[in-house]
């Protein structure tokens, strides 16, 4: 099975355990490791890496495509080998050691990562650790069930370790698109005009002689941990295929839709999983991450194709999808993300983004990283290159948390990561804001009106009413604007700002 995945001959005494790969990092070291939303990352030597650093000092900057899974943010964390931290996490160790300030973490668009790194802006990158299905007979690395920044990861880095995951299936050959934008300020236009196109290679073209180490691996990605959809996620589903459906009956859209995109999690799949039921059909992706829902939907006769940066998926339906994959993959394209994050070919493609909110605000502000304002949650991921260059942006969430304690809608955001400018409906399982064409009054009617849960909508009211007794563009009492986030912090309710 070796020499079936190292195919090229010449990098066969370059297999070594993984505690001797991981002697190739060095304290202070830039390292860029696969992995896209606990799809497709480096299993082996990171763990390597973790129990040196329990036994000498070690710390290092680590760059991802996405979050990692198999818990390894957490062992790193534990392990005290973090020192930077970019440019999405989503492991509750490692956000606590970021917010207390242990791991300095760069939370960034993920589209842009790689072009900081290609010009000189961060870096560089100084050892590279890609898992791979194989090496080809020319030396590329063939990816497995993520591309995320891998290929530009082994282009830039000094040295690259490959990881060759043989429980990972070898029919994923073949599925990947790996293009590389040139550089600026000659670049030529990014060729992707419709989420089928294929315009790269099948593997990450380096030098062979690159390749420092070569690891052999048998572990399984991370399940996912999407929680079926609920009667508020079908709520929410139901508001958007209702808007839809007017658009289509408006002349604005057809039945096929425009290319879709979700985020990553729970609603947004439910919200996904929703186009199920509805008279949608021919529908197309071109998302980062395909999740249970992509393939419920090829399944239902209603998605043609699917473009993304990852696969990742429940356990429930990895089994079910693994021994089907030559049938799904004339239909699956994995890109690397700055492609599948690209503002051209976002805008290009028209895409309708549907990303999930921490908390919205009266205007349309956007919070989906911070609690409280403070405290980092995962980070913005890819949500704000699809809501600022779609066609259609759109965030969802449910109206209330922790049972009632929190309102999704708050007067002023905590935390702002996607200004008014950039968002055009909101949705919560109550109704859906639409809220193109409005002015900021005009927004705030609109969202208290169809967002708000009903048990915060007069404490809402009441606020908006005195905010434009003061006047302004947009209205704000502004020594009240956070208090509903102030009374949440020391009473454990947003309820008790009514009394303050």
């Amino acid at each position: 099975m070796v020499h079936e995945r190292v195919r090229r001959s010449d990098l066969l005494d370059r297999i070594v355990s993984a505690e001797e790969a991981a002697r190739l990092i060095r304290d202070g070291m830039t390292v860029g490791m696969s992995g896209f939303t606990r799809a497709g990352e480096a299993k082996a030597v990171p763990l390597a890496l973790a129990e040196r650093a329990k036994a000498e000092p070690l710390k290092i900057t680590l760059i991802t495509g996405a979050s990692l899974g198999n818990d390894l943010d957490k062992t790193l964390a534990e392990a005290h080998a973090l020192s930077r931290r970019m440019p999405f996490q989503s492991d509750r160790y490692l956000r606590k050691e970021i917010n207390d300030g242990e791991v300095m973490f760069i939370d960034q668009h993920l589209s842009e990562t790689v072009e900081l790194l290609r010009s000189r802006q961060i870096g560089p990158v100084d050892v590279a650790v890609v898992e791979a299905v194989a090496i080809t007979e020319q030396g590329g690395i063939v990816p497995t069930t993520s591309v995320g920044n891998s290929a530009s990861f082994a282009i830039l880095a000094d040295k690259v370790i490959v990881e060759i995951n043989t429980s990972q299936p070898d029919i994923l050959e073949g599925l990947h698109d790996i293009y590389i934008p040139t550089h600026r300020p000659t670049r030529m236009p990014i060729p992707v005009v419709a989420p089928e196109s294929r315009v790269g290679l099948p593997f990450i073209s380096i030098d062979p002689d690159k390749i420092a180490a070569i690891v052999i691996t048998h572990k399984l990605d991370s399940s996912s941990t999407v929680l079926p959809p609920d009667a508020e996620t079908r709520s929410i589903a139901g508001h958007l295929s209702e808007f839809l459906l007017n658009e289509v009956k408006q002349g604005r859209l057809t039945h096929a839709l425009q290319p879709l995109q979700a985020g990553i999690g729970t609603i947004a799949n439910a919200v996904m999983h929703g186009f199920i039921d509805t008279p949608f059909h021919s529908l197309k992706m071109y998302s980062e991450v395909l999740q249970d829902s992509t393939f419920d939907l090829f399944d239902a006769g209603k998605l043609d194709f699917a473009s993304g940066s990852s696969i990742t998926l429940s356990e429930e339906k990895y089994r079910e999808v693994l021994p089907l994959l030559p049938s799904y993959k004339s239909r699956l394209i994995l890109r690397p993300q700055e492609i599948s994050n690209h503002p051209e070919v976002i805008r290009r493609l028209g895409i309708i983004g549907i990303n999930t909110a921490l908390e919205f605000d009266l205007y349309g502000n956007v919070n989906s990283t911070h609690v409280g304002g403070t405290h980092m949650m995962n980070g913005i991921g890819g949500s704000g290159d699809f809501a600022r260059n779609g066609y259609l942006s759109i965030f969802v969430t449910k109206s209330i948390a922790k049972g009632g304690a929190i309102s999704s809608v708050v007067p002023m955001v905590s935390h702002v990561d996607h200004t008014e400018h950039d968002v055009d409906i909101l949705i919560t399982e109550v109704g859906l804001a639409d809220l193109r064409g409005l002015a900021p009054r005009e927004r705030a009617a609109t969202v208290i009106a169809n967002c708000v849960h009903p048990s915060y909508r007069d404490l809402l009211s009441d606020y908006y009413r005195r905010a434009v007794a003061r006047g302004g563009h947009t209205p704000h009492v502004i020594e009240e604007a956070l208090s509903w986030h102030a009374a949440l912090r020391e009473t454990g309710s947003m309820m008790d700002a009514g009394a303050r």
